[in-house]
């Protein structure tokens, strides 16, 4: 006969368990464990760099040498930190974390600057004394808001009085807690835009526009399967190309050669020589309709993207399949290229955006943080930004690795296009046929055009397929589903009194996912 086993509840065991693991690794529970001098060093050098790394290259200044001395001792062999008497004067230099535009290539030395952040201005609010507080606040305030304002973020960065109220503060932990709410930044005035011209001549709708570099003509790609050149001065029609056998998805003009490319929902890619206006390259490979292409600026590669969830780079000269771009689960809808990195970003109906290395082809970011189709992207001309658009939201990315800026909120419709110009419009146009410009720094949205729709066409049929400033700058010209061509300029008249920024310097309220 089998004895009785105790039973005990799960707690009791639980604890019993603890207390055999303790004799087991401790054993005497009130001696502490002796401190490691090499672990504990590290840790400190550690806890100063993620702490005061943006200050590190600042002097102690000899009157807070009381302040400072605690300081000092934890700080020594610490290779950044500048000695007293070394420079008198402080200047945050090289901390522009990228470069501003997308012709200067990375570098070692760029890539390992980091832009200070509202955590380094309280750390050298802590390490300068009340009395230098003052003359140092605008000038720290001042250049801190310059490198935001360079990244494309400067309403992100506190103004500058609340940088000097917590100088003011003698550098006390409880000013750091005293932040003042964040305010919408003034937007850039901009002229309004009104409509200049309409140009007829397609049989249906017009789905993509290039402007060659010359900014003497332009062409559009339509749904009736040709591709029509454009005087740009007059809007009279110059050419007609035949060769596609469906819809005209995307054309393109090289900087580099005298050659037009197309693309269409046929699964062709062709290319054109302009001198004899004819095919002279085919590009075999997509698996269905092609929908957008780019130009490398600087070597001689095409990029396409198709329903086949893939994106293709080609070599113009071979017509040899360089790279096929997987990772995209649905329709590539978008594709942009640059010569800085990374070299290609696709957007897609998966609602992510990929950017890619060309020269491994493959990933290296992908955005999710859109909720719906990604089908336009555009790249800002002096800024190392870009945009994109969907049925939810306009976005706006830093480069290189996408961090987010910021939404624009408020063209509620599918956006097909967008175009930013290098004073800071950025254009958005939909499938409702409605146009929004856009301050590009605030985000303001300062104009909203719906155009009337060609007589004869239905109400219905009034989207915006694709919209492109030319190389002026001072015409916008867009493509629409009304099978017509519009072409808008600035008013010459306008001023900024008689229209008026409706501005409200209310509390920012914009969503950061």
């Amino acid at each position: 006969m089998t004895e009785d086993v105790q039973k005990h509840s799960v707690h009791t065991l639980v604890f019993r368990s603890l207390k055999r693991t303790h004799d087991m690794f401790v054993s005497d529970h009130a001696k502490s464990i002796a401190l490691d001098d090499e672990s504990h060093k590290l840790k400190m050098g550690v806890k100063l760099k993620a702490d005061y790394g943006a200050v590190l290259h600042l002097p102690i200044l000899r009157e807070g040498k009381d302040r400072a001395s605690h300081l000092s001792g934890s700080m020594e062999g610490h290779q950044n930190y500048a000695q007293p008497g070394e420079d008198p004067e402080y200047l945050i230099t090289g901390t522009h974390a990228y470069p501003s535009g997308p012709g200067v290539a990375l570098t070692t030395d760029t890539k390992m600057h980091r832009n200070p952040s509202d955590t380094g201005v309280h750390s050298m609010a802590l390490v300068l004394p009340p009395s230098q507080a003052r003359q140092d606040a605008s000038r720290t305030a001042a250049s801190i808001a310059d490198i935001h304002r360079h990244a494309g973020g400067a309403e992100r960065s506190h103004p500058p009085s609340s940088a000097v109220s917590l100088l003011e503060g003698g550098g006390t932990r409880n000013s750091a807690l005293m932040r003042r709410a964040p305010t919408m930044p003034k937007p850039q005035w901009h002229p309004p835009w009104k409509l200049f011209r309409v140009i007829s001549g397609h049989l249906g709708w017009v789905r993509s526009i290039a402007v060659e570099p010359g900014n003497q003509w332009f062409v559009t790609g339509s749904a009736d399967r040709t591709i029509k050149i454009w005087d740009l001065a007059s809007g009279k029609l110059k050419l007609s190309l035949t060769g596609h056998i469906s819809t005209v998805r995307g054309v393109a003009v090289s900087s580099r050669s005298p050659y037009l490319f197309s693309c269409g929902e046929d699964k062709q890619v062709k290319c054109w020589d302009l001198e004899y206006n004819k095919v002279i390259r085919h590009y075999h490979g997509h698996l269905s309709a092609v929908y957008d292409l780019d130009l490398h600026p600087t070597i001689d590669v095409l990029v396409t993207c198709s329903r086949d969830a893939t994106a293709r780079v080609w070599d113009i000269r071979t017509k040899a399949n360089v790279h096929t771009l997987t990772g995209h689960t649905n329709t590539v809808a978008t594709v942009r290229c640059q010569a800085a990195e990374p070299q290609i970003i696709t957007g897609s109906h998966d609602s992510t955006i990929r950017l890619w290395d060309l020269i491994a082809g493959k990933t290296r970011a992908t955005l999710t943080n859109h909720k719906k189709s990604v089908r336009t992207l555009v790249l800002h001309p002096r800024q190392y930004t870009f945009a994109s658009g969907s049925a939810d939201n306009i976005k706006q990315w830093m480069f290189p690795d996408g961090n987010f800026i910021q939404n624009l909120s408020g063209h509620n419709a599918i956006i097909n296009t967008l175009a930013v110009n290098s004073d800071g419009v950025l254009v958005s146009g939909a499938d409702n046929g409605t146009i929004h410009m856009w301050d590009w720094r605030t985000g303001y949205n300062f104009q909203r055009i719906h155009a009337a729709v060609q007589p004869g066409s239905l109400d219905s049929e009034s989207g915006i397929f694709a919209c492109m400033f030319d190389h002026s700058e001072s015409r916008l010209i867009t493509a629409e589903a009304d099978k017509t061509i519009k072409v808008y300029k600035e008013d010459d008249t306008a001023t900024e009194e008689s229209h008026p920024v409706n501005w409200k310097p209310e509390i920012l309220k914009r969503k950061r996912f």
